[in-house]
This record gives C-alpha cells, sequence and structure tokens, in this order.
C-alpha cells in the first residue's frame, strides 16, 4: 500500500511541476511579447512628439461615408479626416481641387475591405494611399500628414 501511494504523489507531482512550468512558460511569453510591443510603441509615440514641433495649418474635410468591398456589401465605413499642411499656402489649392480630392478619396475608400482597414498597420497602409494619392495630384510634399478624427465601420 506505501509503494502504491508513493507512485501515486509521484505522478500527481510530476504533473503538478509540469503545470507549473507550463504556466511559467506561458506568462513568460506573453510578457515578453507586450514589452516588445511596449517599446514598439514608445518609438512611435517619440516620432510623433518630434512631428507634433511642427505642427503645420490643417485643413478639415467632410466626412465620407462609403460601402465596403466585403461580400454582401453590408459593412459600410464612416471616416473622417484632417489634412495637415506643408504651409497655408495649400489651402487656396485645396480649395480649388476639392472635388478632384473628395474624388480621388471616394475611389480609394470603397475598395477596401473590413479585414484591411481593421488593424492599425492597415489603418496606416490607408493613411499612406491617400497621403500618396493628394500628394500626386497637389504636388509632392503638400500634404505633409492624415488624421483620422473619425473611423467608424459597421
Amino acid at each position: 500500500m506505501s509503494n502504491k501511494f508513493m507512485g501515486l504523489f509521484a505522478i500527481i507531482s510530476l504533473v503538478f511541476m509540469i503545470g507549473m512550468g507550463a504556466g511559467l512558460f506561458m506568462l513568460w511569453n506573453k510578457m515578453s511579447s507586450s514589452e516588445a510591443e511596449g517599446k514598439e510603441s514608445s518609438k512611435e509615440t517619440a516620432q510623433e512628439e518630434e512631428g507634433k514641433v511642427g505642427l503645420g495649418p490643417m485643413y478639415s474635410l467632410d466626412t465620407f461615408i462609403v460601402n465596403l468591398a466585403d461580400d454582401g456589401g453590408s459593412r459600410y465605413l464612416r471616416v473622417t479626416m484632417q489634412l495637415e499642411m506643408k504651409d497655408e499656402k495649400i489651402k487656396d489649392a485645396l480649395d480649388k481641387r476639392l472635388p478632384q480630392i473628395r474624388d480621388s478619396i471616394l475611389m480609394i475608400l470603397p475598395v477596401k475591405t473590413f479585414v484591411e482597414i481593421q488593424t492599425i498597420s492597415g489603418k496606416r497602409v490607408l493613411r499612406e494611399e491617400i497621403l500618396a494619392k493628394l500628394n500626386s495630384i497637389l504636388g509632392e510634399g503638400s500634404i505633409v500628414n492624415l488624421y483620422f478624427t473619425e473611423f467608424v465601420v459597421q
């Protein structure tokens, strides 16, 4: 009886140790990944703070509401944007070319799917695509940055 008890105790102890090891391993991986994200986030924050020093004049665009290219067409995107201009002189060019600018954005947004724009990196890709198109219309370097002030997918 004593040998059976010792054998059972050894098996239970072994299972407990394996469980504890697996739990610590999972905790370690989670902490390592969150630490890496924190470092990446702090780099982005530092870059944003550097950019805030020389914030240029802003130009507000009206809200865009478009259907996304998902199957069934049941999802739509509502987005409002602010454009950071290189200088105030570009405001006149934006006013004159506003129909062309809105048309260009309306050609980009509806071809996106929910999967493409649901992540932060997807929103960054969308931002860069719109910036490139607007700068091709207005001249390179005219629009410094684009800020989403409203971004709703339903």
